[in-house]
């Protein structure tokens, strides 16, 4: 409680019964218990209110997963690293399909057909020899 130990905790009290006197003693006592009734209400009260707004939900959460105190980045990338997936990886494309895909893409490109599904893009115009580029104001 607050960091004090026993013998702390009576060398207060001594202090504060020299202090106070035993006159006024007791009357402080009891504002320090009622305060503590106080807050212990208070406490109850916004307790009361989080579960009302957030939910039952709020009871069940594990706070030690929220704590940043536990967050070491050297673990977290070491866990990835070796974090073994279960999602199956695609197989590697044989070097004949592969091939064929790359020639099917250059005669897509060179016939200025395209893909299902995509906008037809300008044809490329070519420009004379020391004809500026055009110029587009609004081009970033």
């Amino acid at each position: 409680m607050f960091g004090i130990n026993g013998s702390e905790l009576i060398i207060l009290a001594i202090l504060a019964v020299v202090i106070l006197g035993p006159e006024r003693l007791p009357e402080y006592a009891a504002q320090l218990a009622r305060f503590v009734k106080q807050l212990k209400t208070m406490a109850a009260g916004a307790k009361e209110q989080l579960r009302e707004e957030v939910g039952d939900d709020i009871v069940d959460m594990d706070w030690r997963k929220l704590d940043p105190r536990q967050y070491d980045p050297r673990r977290i990338i070491k866990e990835a690293l070796l974090d073994d997936d279960d999602a199956p990886r695609p197989a590697p494309a044989a070097p004949a399909v592969a091939a064929a895909a790359a020639t099917a893409a250059g005669s897509a490109i060179s016939t200025g057909s395209r893909a299902p599904g995509r906008p037809a893009s300008k044809p490329a115009v070519q420009l004379a020899a020391g004809e500026p580029a055009p110029f587009d104001s609004e081009a970033t």
